[in-house]
């Protein structure tokens, strides 16, 4: 544990000097602080549109950020060569990229936290809510934090076979399916109108692809009237998910690394 450990600190320490996360970061923490300013509407349109606008600023920010901090990893070990250093000391290869994404969840975990926090605090000072509607729009970032660390995860699954630039367009691309299209296929896949074909086409995505969108539960904040059915069961079943999934593919990155010559 103590090779993990170290690995994950070093991890982050390097995250938090990256020059290009610290400008995506302030961009999203420059945008969330303007949003407030740009609200025209009613006050409860005013205040729906504030949540949906920040909630957007959170997500994509945060999205760009896992992205940008994972597909890097490990081919820039390789390609400066500081992966020969660390596996030359008692560190397997498993402990190695186990290190990094704990790193890497944890760096996500601090920007996260950053925005959310000036976030929470600007809807606070622009809106003046009740403290049971300010907890629950301080409730959602945490479920997007779950979404980038799945995210993270098919990141680093595709750094241990493909190169940075490949591994960026199908991480957006398999966020993209995942948050947009999902739903829909998700609709296809339960018609028994559709053609057999679809559904089964409809059916192998939903059950391949990570489903992202089960992570954007904020319909029920910005429309009270609306509500989750079992909405415990279904928050803990969105939190094994992307514990899961993530796994499974952080072991399935194990053994192609593994195999890997470096």
């Amino acid at each position: 544990m103590r090779p993990i450990m170290a690995i994950a600190t070093t991890t982050v320490g390097e995250a938090i000097r990256r020059r290009v996360l610290l400008i995506i970061l302030f961009i999203g923490v420059l945008l969330l602080s303007i949003i407030p300013s740009l609200s025209v509407l009613t006050a409860r349109s005013e205040q729906s549109t504030m949540i949906s606008t920040m909630y957007a600023v959170l997500r994509g920010t945060s999205a760009l950020i896992a992205i940008i901090l994972t597909i890097y990893m490990i081919p820039n070990e390789i390609e400066r060569r500081t992966i020969y250093t660390i596996l030359s000391k008692p560190v397997m290869r498993w402990q190695f990229l186990v290190g990094k994404f704990m790193g890497a969840v944890l760096a996500l975990g601090l920007m996260i936290v950053l925005m959310s926090s000036v976030m929470v605090l600007l809807f606070y000072i622009f809106q003046q809510p009740s403290p049971e509607r300010l907890l629950e729009v301080a409730r959602q970032p945490f479920f997007y934090f779950l979404e980038m660390m799945l995210l993270a995860a098919v990141c680093i699954f595709f750094s241990t076979f493909t190169t940075p630039l490949v591994n960026f367009f199908l991480s957006i691309g398999i966020w993209g399916v995942g948050t947009v299209l999902s739903p829909l296929y998700s609709s296809i896949a339960s018609n028994s109108g559709a053609s057999p074909i679809m559904q089964s086409v409809a059916k192998f995505v939903t059950g391949a692809m990570p489903a992202f969108s089960n992570y954007d539960v904020k319909n029920p904040i910005i429309n009270p009237g609306q509500v989750i059915e079992n909405e415990q069961k279904y928050f803990i079943y969105i939190v094994l998910y992307a514990i899961l999934y993530s796994a499974g593919l952080l072991v399935a990155g194990m053994v192609i690394f593994d195999k890997r010559e470096v």
